[in-house]
């Protein structure tokens, strides 16, 4: 009976969405994984160069060489874009200021700490998107069509009108708006200490789609004085971005979304999860950078909607981590290995004068789904290479990578005015099939529970009944592990959550007495995004004001239509583990 109802839901929502011919690709013939693999192996490694990302200064200068606010002009436009040489172009959806100059990943913004930044966001897509969507998860559907966007600015510290919040989008020349949408032009006042953001669309539902169609882009907040004092590797050449993704393709190039769902009785399209057979970094397949035998600062991000990587360098290198998302680190740490999670950014610095050889591949060895799904494979498993020039650098190499980089206020778990538990679940078929996933059993629509006081500190319990690693994301708070410990007898404890959706009346205290796994000494800063274990209870302690000198934010946070938390995978995300976030005096 069951099945039956949800059958004529699906029907019913399908044809009760008006526009959903006139948004959606037109369905090519079904591919298999095997025909996937094959395209994405046809393309040879190492062939095309790294490209350097297109640079917009979000400020101006004056006379005298401060620094002052800018406003850009940054639009969505629909291009044809070149993954890799051996295939035929891609139509993507890429962020520009024209079509001629767009680009994916899209142009690198560069602020200065306390300047800021306005950026008015334009949507010039078509009315078809080019990809398949899937109507009966909750999602932004246009009653005139057209293709709807948002931008959200992930790490960033702005009021919450410049959020990208999901019922904020607009289409094409602002012809029809969301219900949350207030304004054309978003604010970033980059009040927050220097590090490393990125933009991406975050459309309600759609957030999956216009990511995986090209829409994202690096943002970094430079506070000059501190450049000067760590003295790190700087400049375009040698002071880069390695925005790193997973695609697969037709044979004709076209971008690959599978249009058929894991349950289609009900959900028509979504998955699970999306994984590429292709490895990207910053728009080209595998691509290569020929390098000096010096110091390199690379900052890393994973734009993937659902793959993590497990990078590691061949030929003797290791990564001096020297930040974690838009953090720095208290000091360097070096590392053979460094973990990202969709949506998270490494900032490391590589010597190449310390190589084995004359070249070093950037590899990768994290199964999918992490941490317990289909090992690597000879194409997901390599990243790009670098080529190492023979002799000394010319000029010599200045840099340094200082022992001591940048010092913020402690996490204190004392001071926290409330502990929240936090509670991720996963829903299934009988056959095991997943079909949704909630955060504390509730759908994104629902009432907001979560409502922080500015300028508090809080204790979130994260408890992960699912099988996967979930990315935790909270817009606005800057947040650190500081324990993680597992669930034991998971089974029975899982039971009764489901019975009851309460931790305390299912005495998690009781279960949360199993192994304790140390937090990564790369990633003790404050965070944007923490990896939630499965079958693991992770204490956050989440901070709601200005981490730098712990100073209240200067606009006020408390306005509509207030913030989020959720998953960052994007297949999750829009399906529904997404909850509002709202703060209150």
């Amino acid at each position: 009976m069951e099945t039956k109802i949800s059958v004529v839901v699906v029907m019913l929502i399908v044809i009760l969405s008006g526009g959903i011919r006139d948004t959606e690709a037109q369905q090519p013939p079904p591919m298999t994984d095997a025909a996937l693999r094959h395209v994405a192996a046809s393309l040879q490694m190492y062939i095309d160069e790294l490209p350097s990302m297109p640079k917009l200064l979000g400020y101006s200068v004056t006379a005298n060489g401060s620094p002052k606010p800018a406003t850009l002009t940054i639009g969505m436009f629909q291009i044809k874009w070149k993954f890799h040489r051996d295939i035929p172009t891609t139509t993507v959806f890429a962020y520009g200021t024209s079509a001629t100059t767009a680009t994916v990943p899209g142009p690198a913004i560069e602020a200065v700490r306390g300047t800021p930044t306005s950026v008015t966001w334009q949507n010039n897509l078509p009315r078809s998107h080019i990809l398949p969507w899937d109507p009966t998860i909750p999602t932004a559907t246009p009653k005139n069509g057209g293709v709807p966007t948002v931008v959200h600015l992930h790490g960033g510290i702005h009021p919450p009108q410049m959020d990208g919040n999901p019922a904020a989008w607009f289409t094409a020349g602002f012809s029809e708006t969301g219900p949350t949408w207030t304004q054309s032009t978003y604010t970033y006042p980059n009040v927050q200490h220097a590090g490393n953001l990125w933009y991406h669309d975050h459309t309600l539902g759609l957030t999956r789609v216009n990511l995986l169609a090209g829409l994202i882009g690096p943002y970094v907040i430079r506070d000059p004085s501190l450049d000067a004092k760590l003295k790190l590797p700087a400049g375009p050449e040698f002071d880069r971005h390695l925005m790193v993704f997973d695609r697969s393709f037709y044979a004709d190039g076209s971008l690959y979304m599978n249009y058929t769902g894991n349950n289609p009785t009900i959900h028509p399209q979504w998955r699970p999860e999306y994984f590429g057979e292709a490895i990207i970094v910053n728009g080209k397949a595998w691509p290569y950078l020929v390098v000096k035998r010096r110091k390199y600062r690379f900052r890393i991000i994973n734009a993937s909607n659902a793959r993590y990587f497990r990078f590691s360098l061949t030929n003797g290198l290791v990564f001096i981590q020297v930040g974690s998302d838009a953090s720095y680190l208290p000091s360097p740490v070096t590392t053979k290995t460094i973990l990202l999670s969709p949506s998270e950014i490494a900032d490391v610095v590589v010597d190449f004068s310390m190589a084995s050889a004359g070249e070093s591949e950037l590899t990768n060895d994290a199964p999918y789904p992490f941490p317990t799904g289909n090992p690597v494979n000879p194409l997901n498993s390599k990243i790009m290479k670098f080529i190492i020039n023979p002799g000394a650098p010319n000029p010599p190499d200045d840099s340094r990578v200082p022992l001591f980089l940048k010092s913020y206020v402690l996490p204190n778990a004392a001071r926290a005015s409330i502990t929240r538990y936090i509670v991720l679940y996963e829903y299934q078929t009988s056959t095991g099939s997943p079909t949704h996933l909630y955060i504390n059993g509730k759908r994104y629509e629902d009432p907001v529970t979560e409502t922080p006081k500015t300028g508090s500190i809080e204790v979130w319990e994260v408890i992960n009944l699912t099988g996967d690693n979930h990315p935790l994301h909270i817009h606005l708070a800057e947040f650190q592990a500081i324990k993680v410990q597992q669930l034991v007898d998971l089974a029975g404890f899982t039971s009764c959550m489901t019975a009851k959706n309460d931790a305390i009346a299912c005495n998690v205290t009781a279960h949360a007495t199993g192994k304790l796994v140390d937090v990564p000494e790369t990633e003790k800063t404050w965070k944007n995004v923490v990896k939630i274990e499965p079958g693991y209870q992770t204490t956050v302690v989440v901070k709601f004001n200005l981490i730098d000198a712990d100073d209240p934010y200067p606009f006020d946070v408390t306005a509509e239509p207030g913030y989020l938390y959720h998953c960052h995978i994007l297949d999750h995300e829009d399906n529904e583990m997404v909850r509002p976030l709202k703060l209150v005096r």
